[in-house]
């Protein structure tokens, strides 16, 4: 009998030990799901200057071309981030290599022809960063870089007086961004024939309301840049596809809205926007498909990264023709 009531007792350990062994798991999985929590997010000192957004400016051959990058900190110590290039959307990078002040990361190509990969290599240099971005095709530019200003806006807007960006006549109070100009005027409306120079208004803008009237045939693919800047897509994306931020009413490679609010080609389509500091807001058609966003950075095609200066209202024009015969600014006072 005793070795029978040794047995259960050993059993009844091993119950308990089990227990209380389980009990403790439970208590490091909690204390571990804490410490996982972003608000016990600490960052690593050596990251602590290359975090956040950066306007970068590449050198190449001698003519400015935009960039864009953003560094985030993924849990305890890896880094991720997005990258616009000259061209294109938004890209994310998967983990960028920080060792000291000097950072690297790689990404594949995008709207790029050939295979490969870029490879932007930099530095931390004082309150910039620098650097060189190779392309996939082996070409070297150097580039330079300062942190995106936050671009806050307090109080309520004040708004002045409509300016009417086209007359109805002629292309006056227009520029375009090179010679192959297909833009003309017939009948009180604004036409891009085909692919050519986009259009760049001389007025330049803080903030603003924009509106547009504007109609594109089948297949078309064209976009109204902010502050020539951020663009907002105007494409023939069909109604039963999902809303993404490469459509129609999308801030491109950025913000997508919340319906596929088009009339679709061939009609009369109407974009109502708001921009103030980095917030924006787009009504198309009657409906709100974006409300009080922020507009995180630059997108591919933007005319510069000089993020905090006012910029002009220009119209793509090296995609496919759009016609319009509206479009009206009305800036802050």
């Amino acid at each position: 009998m005793l070795k029978k009531y040794v047995g259960y007792g050993t059993m009844m350990c091993l119950l308990i030990a089990g227990t209380t062994s389980c009990n403790n798991a439970e208590k490091n999985e909690k204390q571990g799901d804490e410490i996982h929590n972003v608000a016990a997010q600490k960052v690593p000192e050596e990251a602590e200057g290359l975090i956040g957004r950066w306007d970068i400016t590449v050198d190449k051959d001698g003519k400015s071309a935009p960039s864009w990058l953003e560094v985030k900190l993924s849990g305890f110590s890896t880094l991720v981030g997005a990258f616009v290039g000259e061209g294109g959307s938004s890209r994310p990078v998967s983990h960028i290599k920080l060792q000291g002040t000097k950072f690297s990361f790689e990404i594949p190509p995008q709207w790029e022809s050939g295979g490969g990969l870029f490879t932007i290599e930099g530095e931390l240099v004082g309150e910039e960063i620098k650097g060189t971005i190779t392309t996939n095709s082996g070409n070297t530019f150097p580039f330079t870089g300062v942190k995106a200003p936050y671009l806050v806006r307090t109080g309520e807007a004040q708004w002045g007086e409509p300016i009417e960006l086209f007359n109805g006549t002629d292309l006056t109070g227009w520029t375009t961004s090179g010679d192959n100009s297909q833009w003309v005027v017939e009948e009180g409306i604004l036409i891009n024939k085909g692919t050519g120079a986009n259009l760049i208004s001389e007025q330049k803008f803080e903030d603003f309301k924009l509106i547009a009237e504007f109609r594109y045939a089948e297949g078309a693919n064209s976009g109204l840049y902010l502050r020539g800047r951020y663009e907002v897509q105007i494409e023939d994306s069909p109604k039963d596809r999902h809303p993404g931020s490469l459509y129609f009413g999308g801030v491109y490679g950025f913000l997508a809205p919340s319906e596929m609010a088009t009339l679709g080609p061939n009609e009369w389509n109407k974009y109502e926007i708001t921009l103030r500091g980095r917030m924006v807001t787009i009504v198309a058609n009657g409906k709100t498909i974006i409300n009080n966003q922020e507009i995180p950075g630059i997108t591919g095609g933007a005319l510069d990264s000089r993020e905090g200066e006012p910029g002009p209202i220009y119209i793509q024009g090296d995609h496919t023709g759009v016609e319009f015969r509206k479009i009206t600014v009305i800036p802050a006072k």
